[in-house]
């Protein structure tokens, strides 16, 4: 890139945003990835996936999602597993508490107070335990194709990168540049490229343009060690705090933190003598 004009407030020229959606629409015909959440338009499989794809590589979660779809094929069979299954499930995917919001999702629609399905709506995709502005986004575009802004990580560089947009740019005034980048009635197809395009062509390395975000190094890290506790009490199922410390070769005041964590995620509960599952 060799130059960045902030355009905050203001209106990008139509043929400018035309010659972009032609460009990309064009590239991803020819270059567009084959993945499975994208040959379904079920909400609760685009659910799935986008839960499944935060924060964690495209690869990894290919090798999952057709399993867990065949484990848990409905928002109403995930509502009425236990969150132990639903959690050994989701093993080799990190960030445990995922998992547990897509139960509490499923629970939520799947009670008598819920549709018992997901909603087509963004406020009242909002309105359930574990969606957030995101995925919400996401399920109305991927499933119902709605001429809504869902950006993420690789959205948010193309549009940088392509538009010569300010890095720093507010988050609502990029909404605001997406929205406006939008074809209408081709939201999906849209979204597909957007993503495509930063993942394969525009990666950071290439635009020099970092996450807002980034994962601290994991080896050693208090997350590899919650994820090391919650895997041997998913194996034992239940046992003591003396009992888990020797299993993770940690003092028990270190464990008794890590147990605190989880039990704040809704991943565990603390009993009298022992812990266990939630």
């Amino acid at each position: 890139m060799t130059h960045r004009r902030p355009r905050v407030g203001v209106a990008i020229p139509e043929a400018e945003l035309i010659a972009l959606r032609q460009r990309l629409l064009r590239w991803y015909a020819s270059n567009g990835r084959d993945l499975p959440w994208r040959r379904t338009t079920d909400p609760y499989a685009i659910l799935i996936s986008e839960t499944m794809l935060q924060q964690t590589q495209v690869s990894r979660v290919l090798a999952k999602y057709g399993e867990w779809l065949a484990a848990f094929p409905s928002l109403d069979r995930l509502a009425r597993a236990p969150l132990r299954d639903v959690l050994l499930l989701w093993q080799g995917l990190g960030y445990n508490n995922r998992a547990r919001r897509l139960h509490d999702t499923a629970v939520a629609v799947a009670s008598p107070a819920g549709t018992g399905t997901l909603p087509a709506a963004l406020d009242a995709l909002l309105a359930l335990p574990g969606i957030g502005p995101y995925t919400a986004r996401a399920i109305l575009v991927f499933a119902h194709n709605c001429d809504v802004a869902a950006i993420d990580t690789n959205v948010r560089r193309v549009l940088i990168h392509e538009l010569d947009l300010d890095p720093d740019i507010k988050p609502q005034d990029l909404r605001l540049v997406a929205e406006a980048a939008l074809p209408h009635g081709c939201s999906r197809e849209w979204h597909n490229a957007l993503m495509d395009y930063g993942a394969l062509e525009l990666t950071a390395r290439r635009t020099g343009l970092a996450p807002t975000s980034r994962q601290g190094r994991f080896a050693g890290s208090r997350r590899q060690y919650r994820g090391r506790c919650l895997r041997v009490i998913l194996a034992r199922q239940r046992l003591t705090l003396s009992e888990l410390a020797a299993e993770l070769a940690l003092p028990e005041s270190d464990v008794a933190l890590l147990l605190a964590l989880l039990e704040d995620d809704g991943l565990v509960v603390r009993h009298a003598h022992h812990v266990a599952i939630a």
